[in-house]
């Protein structure tokens, strides 16, 4: 047996090493590590209950609206409080902004520049993808930035700034809309569309939203050549390495829900196991057997507890094993689609899994509908009605703030006594995606995606890379 240690990679957001044990030319088990500890599930203990909405967006700074959303989420409960009608959709609107941005960067500047690597110089694609996505040097990074600098026009508008906003409050939004700006929220939200139907799908978001199954979109990808978008030349080279064949997990899929009004989101909760369950976040549980914190068995994050132990034996990361009714879950963009029921993701799933096709293809289903869906959240903004509620917060009390970010569900766990924060817990998707094992030996998803790879050549090393970035992941979150 030999062992292959990957890391640090390059081009993700906070510290990772993966640890491969590699057999007959094949990787036959994985540990994936997060080295970093931060606690800012300790930093918070003892502080008062809304100074939450400034610190915990610290936690990242990509994905910090989601975590924003988050707190204010758990602090509504807590106080219970319901945003008025402005307030959702604003919300929905910057939460919005922050994801698709954040698929955007994704394709463009973390998954796409692996296929121009010198690994694949003689592959017949390798030359126009080269010169399209090459790190610092392919001529598809600098139009992508533009694009996004000009969807970030919608959360300025909306949300001040970028990142740590505090315009996300627990009873709604800080920053009305006045009428003209509805105008240019829409022109910022068309200009991003432009580029979206010119460059990165080269059609209509409305087509590319309708395709229905595996057949559907080879038969679209075949229309033009790879050269008419991006995401054509993505599909293209996807099937010439099989990439539909690797990085499979355990295909059990989660989804808090998202957008849209309570209790009937716009992209639905639950589970989807080769069926659609019921969400049910009384069953979940942190598991920390294998993480370097003390072992006080396995608790629901609202009686969490972090304590780190840097001594721990048999510990190989600083992230906790979050296991939902015992069951190891995947979240994310493709989980969402496939929880939501479209039926290009659950053929897709159907097909091959969670893999590193599917998993990209969802993220990029997703902004194809989710454009158009901010149009329509746009035109329903009503000028001079109310975007925000205030309430007093009890001394004591409890309240969870569950939210999907870019890279899937966001759990927020707060407990109040004395007007004081006395326990916080958080799960960030990549603590889903990147567990290490449980007490029952079970691996995480991209422990179980990264074992069978082939190992051995240049193309092999690089398909680690994409199979753990097909996950999009956020070390950073992770290490809380």
């Amino acid at each position: 047996m030999k062992r292959i240690v990957v890391g640090p990679f390059n081009r993700v957001e906070g510290d990772l090493e993966v640890t491969l044990d590699v057999e007959g030319g094949v990787v036959r088990s994985a540990r994936v590590c997060s080295p970093m500890y931060r606690g800012f599930e300790q930093i918070l203990i003892g502080k008062k209950a809304l100074d939450a909405l400034t610190i915990v967006p610290r936690v990242c700074g990509i994905c910090s609206v989601a975590q924003s959303a988050a707190a204010a989420r758990a602090l509504a409960s807590a106080m219970q409080l319901r945003a008025p009608e402005n307030g959702r959709l604003a919300s929905d609107l910057v939460r919005a902004t922050e994801s698709a941005a954040d698929h955007l960067t994704h394709f463009y500047l973390f998954f796409m520049p692996d296929f121009a690597r010198e690994a694949y110089a003689r592959r017949s694609w390798f030359a126009p993808v080269q010169a399209r996505f090459q790190a610092m040097r392919g001529s598809a990074a600098a139009e992508a930035l533009d694009a996004r600098a000009r969807l970030l026009d919608v959360m300025g508008l909306l949300a001040g700034k970028w990142p740590h906003t505090l315009a996300l409050q627990p009873g709604g939004t800080s920053r009305a809309v006045h009428r003209h700006e509805k105008i240019q929220l829409l022109l910022a939200l068309r200009a991003f569309r432009a580029f979206l139907e010119g460059k990165l799908f080269g059609d209509a978001l409305e087509r590319v939203a309708a395709i229905d199954d595996a057949a559907a979109l080879a038969a679209w990808r075949d229309e033009r050549p790879a050269s008419a978008s991006d995401f054509r030349a993505f599909l293209a080279v996807a099937e010439d390495l099989a990439l539909e064949r690797f990085g499979r997990a355990h295909d059990v899929f989660l989804s808090f829900g998202a957008y849209g009004p309570e209790g009937a989101p716009w992209l639905a909760p639950g589970v989807f196991d080769g069926a659609l369950r019921p969400l049910e976040p009384a069953t979940i549980r942190e598991d920390v057997s294998h993480a370097w914190l003390a072992d006080e068995g396995s608790r629901h994050p609202s009686r969490g507890v972090t304590r780190p132990a840097p001594d721990k034996a048999d510990a190989y990361t600083w992230c906790k094993a979050p296991r939902l009714d015992g069951r190891v879950v995947e979240v994310g963009a493709l989980a969402r689609q496939v929880v939501d029921g479209h039926p290009l993701a659950r053929d897709l799933v159907a097909r091959g899994g969670g893999n590193v096709l599917s998993r990209v293809t969802g993220r990029l289903l997703e902004l194809a509908r989710m454009v158009p869906q901010m149009e329509r959240w746009v035109t329903a903004l009503a000028p001079g009605e109310p975007f925000c509620v205030t309430g007093g917060l009890p001394e004591d009390a409890m309240g969870m703030g569950l939210v999907e970010a870019a890279r899937g569900g966001l759990g927020h766990w707060i407990e109040v006594r004395g007007g004081r924060i006395q326990g916080y817990q958080i799960i960030a998707p990549t603590t889903w995606n990147f567990s290490p094992r449980d007490a029952e030996g079970r691996p995480g998803p991209l422990e179980q995606a990264l074992t069978g790879l082939p190992s051995g050549d240049d193309e092999s090393a690089v398909l680690v890379q994409h199979v753990v970035r097909s996950f999009d992941p956020c070390m950073v979150c992770t290490v809380h």
